[in-house]
């Protein structure tokens, strides 16, 4: 194994520079945050989108909504944070044997020995009971959906050990969301969650082939399975039949949701969620370049304003 790549003050090679652990955080909290990924906040993002998509489109279902669905709105971002967090450290334990061989990986908490094995479980368990307690302020069917979502949470890092396809697993566990926030809104699982949370997957295949294509030398050399792998220069095709995909379930969710109660103006308006969502995964691909890391993690980063734009459409039809 290769030895921990130095960075300025135990910083992560691939962080948002000057992020607000690295710069305001106290100096013995950021191994922990580093470890729960608080220095790189995209990915609070792509947990937490599917979350309000699915509470949106669920208010717009039954055309209700009330406070409890802001804080089911706010307890949803809480816990993103959280559960990304206890993922992440989940991860990092999994594959501390992997990470050190691996140049973007390499200066990671627990390779990089500023955070002990014993201390990233014990901080693991910290952010995922917090989450716990957030969950219990929604109904018992959410309850019990955020406690299925353990279960792809838990298979996610060993994916790739068997798999071509870890992004599945990935795309199962950061869209369960979805389904657990309409549920907290309407008290029951509802086909237009299903459909939407299948969107949401696809999406996931999107934006994580990408971002895998930063490692494929690295994970080629010891072993480590991903689609940016299995499609090697036919990546570009597979991504439009994942863009292809995203808008079209994410479409029929919207019609299954809106078409029952809405007006027409309503669902006309939130179709626009889907149709502007895909233009911004299109113009994605025509900056796509898998010999350019640098272009790679900047159009992984810019997915938060991919999902951010259904969102906006969504809350508009509620307004009509």
């Amino acid at each position: 194994m290769q030895e921990p790549a130095p960075t300025p003050d135990g910083q992560v090679a691939d962080a948002v520079k000057d992020n607000w652990v690295d710069v305001y955080a106290p100096a013995w909290t950021r191994p922990y945050l580093r470890l729960s990924r608080a220095d790189r906040p995209i990915g609070t993002w792509l947990l937490l989108l599917p979350c309000w998509w699915g509470l949106a489109l669920s208010m717009l279902h039954d055309q209700r909504a009330g406070l409890h669905d802001l804080w089911i709105a706010v307890g949803c971002a809480i816990g993103a944070w959280l559960m990304r967090g206890a993922g992440c450290t989940w991860n990092d334990i999994t594959d501390r044997g992997f990470d050190g061989q691996v140049e973007r990986t390499r200066s990671r908490p627990i390779p990089a020995g500023q955070v002990t094995v014993r201390g990233a479980v014990i901080w693991m368990c910290a952010q995922s009971l917090l989450a716990f307690g957030i969950l219990l302020t929604f109904n018992w069917a959410a309850i019990g959906l955020g406690v299925l979502a353990l279960l792809p949470v838990a298979i996610y890092p060993f994916a790739k050990r068997f798999t071509w396809w870890p992004q599945v697993f990935l795309g199962l566990a950061f869209n369960w969301g979805a389904l657990l926030a309409w549920t907290a809104h309407s008290g029951r699982l509802e086909a237009p969650a299903v459909v939407l949370y299948m969107a949401g997957i696809a999406w996931t295949l999107f934006y994580d082939t990408i971002y895998a294509h930063q490692d494929t030398e690295d994970d080629a050399l010891i072993g480590i399975k991903s689609t940016a792998r299995l499609f090697g220069d036919k990546t570009a095709a597979w991504l439009r039949r994942f863009l292809m995909a995203t808008v079209g379930l994410m479409g029929l969710a919207v019609i299954y949701a809106v078409k029952p109660e809405a007006s027409v103006l309503a669902l006309v308006v939130a179709l626009g969620g889907p149709w502007a969502m895909g233009w911004h995964m299109a113009w994605q691909l025509r900056g796509f370049d898998t010999e350019d890391n640098a272009k790679l993690l900047q159009l992984f980063r810019a997915n938060r304003d991919t999902g951010v734009i259904p969102l906006v459409f969504f809350g508009a039809a509620l307004l009509l």
